[in-house]
């Protein structure tokens, strides 16, 4: 049980780190920045949904082997699987109407976009900390 749940962190870091490291960059200089934009929106409600699966599986995991380290596992994944379905269900849809607004020549909507992305990017680099800890440290 334990060699599972730490195999689904190790592929959700996996994850974590393929997406803005390979498909985002390759995607911004393979397609104009429209349909680049148009593409990275249609992908990152699935991989929310992927991270959400992922870490609440190994949280669900982590809690059915009685170990105190498999506890604190447990609640990091807990912890990665509710901030992201946060992040997806809120906060991706304001940086998405945002974004929007700021192409539309809205510059205060630009200041909310450059923010709001900013805090995504934070929260999934927080993550991958809290990811890695539990398996490293």
């Amino acid at each position: 049980m334990l060699e599972f749940a730490n195999a689904l962190v190790f592929m959700l870091l996996g994850a974590m780190l393929f997406f803005p490291s390979v498909v985002a960059p390759v995607v911004f200089t393979s397609l104009p920045e429209a349909q680049a934009g148009a593409f990275l929106r249609s992908m990152f409600p699935r991989y929310y949904a992927f991270m959400i699966a992922l870490s609440l599986i190994a949280a669900l995991l982590f809690l059915v082997v009685s170990d105190e380290s498999a506890y604190q596992a447990a609640i990091v994944c807990l912890l990665v699987g509710v901030s992201t379905l946060w992040v997806r269900q809120w906060l991706m849809p304001r940086i998405n109407t945002a974004r929007d607004a700021q192409l539309a020549g809205d510059t205060e909507a630009g200041r909310r976009f450059d923010r709001d992305h900013k805090l995504s990017v934070g929260i999934n680099l927080l993550q991958l900390v809290l990811l890695v800890g539990i398996q490293f440290v």
